[in-house]
């Protein structure tokens, strides 16, 4: 009887044993197989600043990217997108980012034209020919990212740089009347910034450079005779139908313009590797996004500013084109020639444009011709 309940104790002991192993096991087989969730932590927030006032669509584009980084990390990174102004001026982004008084910003890198002026080179002039997206392709793959980045550390930027959007030709500008040649220009108190400051002032014009919230309030008190901001969205929000109508279409003094989102390099490379490839990430997804929705607005903003607020568009003459062409061979000339930098990036640009543009010519479809098949207007029936 004693040596029964001894077996019978043993074998117990033995099921035990045998069930811890196995829910050991399973425990840990079960680990294995699903991916560890985070302990909860205090998400890290990033404070950034736009260089747009927060009506401007040019602001909800640096709102679209921050909510792209902030629901993808899963809250884990938060960036709080202020606009221009709260912290510093649209003009002192690049400054308050690289010292870290900003987390991080979005702009345009003409913003940054007087520290350096080959920045300007990615948003300014007729790029060769190549529109935004193609100079993004040559930013991407062309050599343009590292050649941005020695150009940043020349000037002791402590910035990361990510660029996207890219923008449609922008117009030659708003004016008290239609530009029919070069010699209009002359004297006319105007509105730019980057390399066209130096193109506009070398076609005679009377350059100031001014941040998007300040033009419109500079014409209406005179103070400017004309000027250009970027598109139809933008300008109307701004109220720029307010104080001219009309608007020149097409023009080379900024054709090829792209968006700029900066972080401070030092608490960029602080962040962990896999939100920064989420960054990297967003960056490419928030500029496919811009470009579908800037063509949605601001088509539906230049048919509205005709139809509802009288403004009349005209497209600026080929004479005056060919005139831009001309004078920004000069500008740049004048700039590469104590300016090793800005002649590497010229020539990089150049080498890409002069494949990249060819094969975009000779490849796509001429888009004037069928939009006047369907849309253009039909000859009225012969009479019988």
């Amino acid at each position: 009887m004693k040596k029964g309940m001894q077996e019978s104790k043993q074998e117990s002991q033995q099921t035990v044993s045998t069930r811890r192993k196995f829910l050991g096991t399973a425990a840990a087989a079960t680990a294995a197989a699903v991916p560890m969730i985070a302990t909860a932590q205090t998400p890290k927030q990033m404070r950034f600043q736009s260089t747009w006032p927060s009506k401007d669509i040019f602001h909800e584009y640096a709102l679209d990217f921050a909510k792209k980084v902030n629901d993808m990390t899963g809250g884990e990174l938060k960036i709080e997108v202020l606009p221009a102004g709260a912290v510093v001026p649209a003009f002192g982004l690049l400054d308050a980012v690289s010292k870290g008084t900003l987390d991080g910003g979005h702009g345009v890198m003409g913003y940054n034209y007087g520290k350096q002026s080959a920045i300007a080179l990615w948003t300014s002039g007729p790029a060769f020919g190549m529109d935004a997206n193609q100079v993004l392709a040559w930013h991407k793959y062309g050599g343009g990212k590292e050649l941005l980045a020695e150009l940043y550390n020349s000037i002791g930027a402590n910035v990361v740089s990510f660029l996207t959007g890219p923008m449609p030709t922008q117009p030659l500008g708003w004016f008290k009347k239609p530009i029919t040649k070069q010699e209009d220009l002359k004297g006319l108190k105007f509105r730019t910034n980057g390399l066209a400051i130096d193109m506009f002032t070398s076609m005679g014009a009377a350059v100031n450079a001014l941040p998007a919230g300040e033009i419109v309030p500079a014409m209406d008190r005179g103070l400017l005779d004309g000027a250009e901001f970027n598109n139809a969205s933008s300008d109307r929000v701004l109220g720029f139908p307010d104080v001219s109508k009309v608007c020149m279409l097409q023009s080379f003094h900024q054709s090829s313009e792209q968006f700029e989102i900066t972080f401070n390099k030092t608490k960029y490379n602080a962040l962990p590797p896999q939100i920064k490839a989420i960054i990297e990430n967003a960056v490419e997804a928030a500029s496919a996004d811009m470009s579908w929705k800037a063509v949605d607005r601001y088509s539906k903003d230049y048919r509205e500013l005709q139809a509802k607020q009288g403004v009349k568009f005209y497209k600026t003459p080929d004479a005056v084109l060919q005139a831009q062409l001309a004078i920004w061979d000069q500008v740049v000339a004048k700039k590469g020639a104590d300016n090793p930098l800005f002649k590497k990036v010229e020539a990089s640009m150049r080498a890409f444009a002069e494949r990249a543009v060819k094969w975009d010519m000779d490849t796509n479809n001429p888009r004037r011709m069928a939009y006047n098949h369907y849309f253009g207007r039909k000859a009225p029936p012969k009479k019988a």
